[in-house]
């Protein structure tokens, strides 16, 4: 496939997303937060079973730097929505 078309695709994909997300309703923002992070858990599994299938050592790399960034994304999501909970309980929850 052409690189060029690829790169107009990868564009015009982040404005979508992003002209998605932008209007998405601040109470919306935790569950759809939470499902996210589930998604993400499928992106481990695939990135696990790429490197697991890899041939050359290159390829390899590749499928460890995957696991790891999708392991990363997975912590800082349910990280995030943690944090975000803890803005909507009351003081007696807490204790």
């Amino acid at each position: 496939m052409n690189p060029i078309l690829l790169v107009v695709i990868f564009i015009v994909a982040t404005l979508v997303g992003y002209k998605i997300i932008s209007n998405v309703p601040s109470l919306l923002h935790t569950p759809l937060m939470s499902g996210m992070n589930a998604l993400s858990g499928i992106t481990v599994l695939g990135a696990l079973t790429a490197a697991a299938a890899a041939a050359s050592t290159g390829s390899r790399i590749l499928g460890a730097l995957a696991i790891i960034l999708a392991m990363v994304n997975v912590a800082g999501g349910f990280g995030v929505t943690h944090r975000m909970l803890k803005m909507f309980r009351t003081k007696e929850e807490t204790r």
